[in-house]
């Protein structure tokens, strides 16, 4: 709380020295241009749903459904490659359609991605649980990226395009770092509760309780403790994977909902003119 605070407090301080410089960092006057201010919101929201929740996928792959390293970052690729192909498309789409549209669909997709990845439990092949979802929130995202980066390199003047591409990427990265802070306490807050009622119904004995509590940071990473016997370990290895998969799907939900607000962002802020008529 006392890092929260003094981040914002020299927040605050800066951005009041940038408004009486001369020749500042940060230009507030891009922000009077409402394509500009209502891009970098919509950057806000859709990159810390995005870098938020995708910072748990890997756990959720590695300690519960049991994949190899490897196999848990091969499981995104299909977003990567979806991003690397559509992306031309995208581009052209805001030639045609203007901005607008693709900023408002697009995060719409996304979170029909976020919202699968709380569809999967523990197992099941990785085709029909988290591959529909990898393949929608590629979609989403590069259905958004190109006409981000366009609404916002067209909204500033040409001298201030560069000043407005660094703010935009400031944000987006800014954006990722307290989703990832944000949904680790949500995650963990959500753990920490199923776990409670989870083991709540087992007859663990005290020390076994104890040696569990101090491994609750390492959410589904926890190891059983030792001095219980097999049917108990089996049951509390399932508890804890289920008690991730609760706080997980609490984070994709979250995920989603910021999606859906990005979405609103540009539906509300954004008018998006097409190539034509900007020409």
């Amino acid at each position: 709380l006392a890092a929260l605070g003094g981040g914002l407090l020299l927040l605050a301080v800066f951005i009041a020295v940038e408004a009486r410089s001369r020749n500042p960092i940060l230009p507030l006057s891009l922000f009077h241009s409402r394509d500009f201010a209502g891009a970098n919101l919509l950057t806000f929201f859709l990159y810390a749903a995005l870098g938020g929740s995708l910072f748990f996928v890997p756990l959720n792959l590695i300690q519960v459904q049991d994949y190899s390293p490897t196999a848990a970052g091969a499981a995104l690729l299909p977003f990567i490659l979806i991003m690397f192909v559509l992306s031309r498309w995208a581009g052209g789409l805001v030639k045609k359609r203007g901005g607008k549209l693709p900023l408002v669909i697009g995060p719409v997709i996304a979170a029909l991605g976020f919202g699968l990845f709380t569809i999967p439990g523990a197992g099941g092949s990785y085709w029909t649980t988290f591959f529909p979802a990898v393949v929608l929130l590629g979609l989403g995202m590069a259905t958004s990226v190109a006409p981000l980066t366009t609404t916002v390199m067209t909204s500033a003047s040409g001298n201030r395009a560069g000043a407005a591409s660094g703010i935009n990427n400031a944000v987006s990265r800014t954006a990722g770092l307290l989703g990832v802070a944000i949904f680790g306490i949500l995650i963990l807050h959500g753990y920490n509760h199923e776990l409670d009622r989870r083991v709540s119904k087992l007859d663990l004995a005290l020390e076994a309780r104890q040696a569990l509590d101090e491994q609750r940071i390492r959410l589904a990473a926890a190891e059983v403790p030792a001095g219980i016997n097999d049917e108990q370990r089996a049951a509390l290895k399932e508890e804890i994977s289920q008690s991730f998969i609760f706080g997980f799907r609490l984070v994709m939900g979250s995920a989603a909902a910021l999606a859906l607000l990005s979405s609103v962002t540009a539906y509300m802020m954004i008018k998006g003119k097409s190539a034509k008529t900007l020409g």
